[in-house]
């Protein structure tokens, strides 16, 4: 398994479209289908567990409308939800963390259950905590942190040297659907150790990189430099309290390049240059490390011919970073070399969304390189392979079930 891999494993129920998933990830995994199949659903799960981590499970919730806009709606109306991540860390630990949240009367909710288990790379035995409805029920330690039904126990746990490292990987989760218009505003400077998810502070980034993380800096521009020809540099300018991004790029026979301010350049052009930030952001593998990636689809406002090159810089990043992108680009997939188990099929039947590796046809498809995974998704040829999601047992579907390291 490369070194990259943070989530092995994925679980989800009854979150959004999905009723139930378990999705095996690698270093670099493409989730891919159409409009509305629900690939944004299973990242967003994700990014609310980094969310409710670093805010609180309330503002998560609140900010996607509430639970009742989480949980899946379907005629067996749940009134819950659920994630299951199992996750490796560069030092050698492993383990899983789960949790179940279940809504109340006008909107409220409560986190059922919640288990975190550790398993220490020296063999020094295993780290673990159950809670159930606000109160600790189980755990390894004597020191006992304060319990809340409406907070992830994780978060109070952290202050024990066995959970804070998985805290902060999770906690240093990426996730990201840039916006243009939010990189040409000033920014206000901030510590840019992760990129936010439009890209609000990445002047602030690009000048940590540049001082601690030369080379993934370097790399950056090197990327952004075959998107748009003539692009030399990017610095960071300050005006007054805030800060925005000076692009030099030659232009036309001139000798030297010329200036652009953030403001002067377009929407591809910045686009590219967050998602390209985005994937070398932690290339140095440092203590600032940002362990997982997720991508909405990066090559949109990208002219098609640069996929390319995106597709380059997603390969090389993920020998560091683990990486998921949602797409439904034919371009960023067109080329022989993005092996079968690289690509997840996403679809959605009646509401709702399933996920799994590619059908039998498709995967020989790809590997005996008679067709890309781009060349499938322009015939509609992209579809999971029912019996490998018909063969997944019921108890790798389950939040709680026991983790074997």
């Amino acid at each position: 398994m490369s070194n990259s891999v943070f989530l092995k494993r994925v679980v989800l129920n009854n979150y959004k479209s999905v009723k139930e998933c378990s999705v095996m990830l690698g270093p670099l995994t493409f989730l891919v289908g159409q409009n509305g199949a629900g690939k944004s659903n299973f990242l967003d799960a994700l990014r609310l567990v980094t969310e409710s981590l670093t805010t609180s499970l309330e503002h998560a919730l609140r900010d996607r409308g509430g639970i009742n806009e989480v949980r899946r709606r379907s005629s067996g109306h749940p009134t819950h939800f659920g994630i299951r991540l199992e996750w490796v860390l560069p030092n050698g630990s492993d383990g899983m963390y789960a949790f179940r949240v279940g809504s109340q009367k006008k909107g409220g909710f409560e986190v059922q259950q919640e288990e975190c288990r550790v398993f220490s790379g020296e063999q020094l035995g295993e780290s673990f905590y159950k809670v159930e409805c606000g109160s600790l029920k189980d755990s390894s330690f004597d020191i006992v942190p304060v319990a809340s039904s409406d907070r992830l126990y994780l978060v109070a746990a952290a202050g024990l040297g066995e959970f804070r490292p998985i805290y902060n990987a999770l906690s240093r989760m990426g996730f990201y659907n840039l916006n243009p218009d939010e990189i040409r505003e000033l920014q206000p400077p901030d510590p840019g150790e992760v990129l936010k998810r439009e890209g609000s502070n990445l002047a602030s980034v690009l000048e940590l990189m540049y001082r601690e993380n030369r080379p993934g800096h370097d790399r950056v521009v090197e990327f952004l430099s075959k998107v748009v020809p003539g692009i030399q540099s990017i610095d960071v300018r300050h005006v007054g309290k805030k800060e925005t991004l000076e692009f030099r790029q030659f232009v036309g026979k001139n000798r030297d390049p010329w200036r652009f301010m953030a403001e002067n350049m377009s929407d591809g052009t910045l686009r590219a240059l967050g998602v390209l930030t985005a994937l070398f952001q932690s290339s140095n593998g440092g203590s600032k490390r940002v362990p997982f990636v997720g991508i909405e689809e990066p090559e949109l406002a990208v002219h098609p011919g640069a996929a390319g090159v995106l597709r380059d810089g997603l390969r090389i990043a993920s020998n560091t970073t683990q990486i998921v992108v949602t797409s439904h680009s034919p371009d960023l997939l067109d080329a022989k070399e993005i092996p079968d188990e690289s690509i997840m099929a996403v679809v959605n039947t009646n509401g709702e969304t399933r996920i799994g590796p590619l059908d039998e046809a498709g995967r020989s498809l790809i590997r005996d390189r008679l067709y890309t995974a781009g060349e499938l998704l322009r015939l509609n040829q992209i579809e999971p392979d029912e019996a490998v999601v018909s063969a997944i047992r019921s108890s790798q579907l389950e939040l709680f079930a026991e983790y074997r390291p």
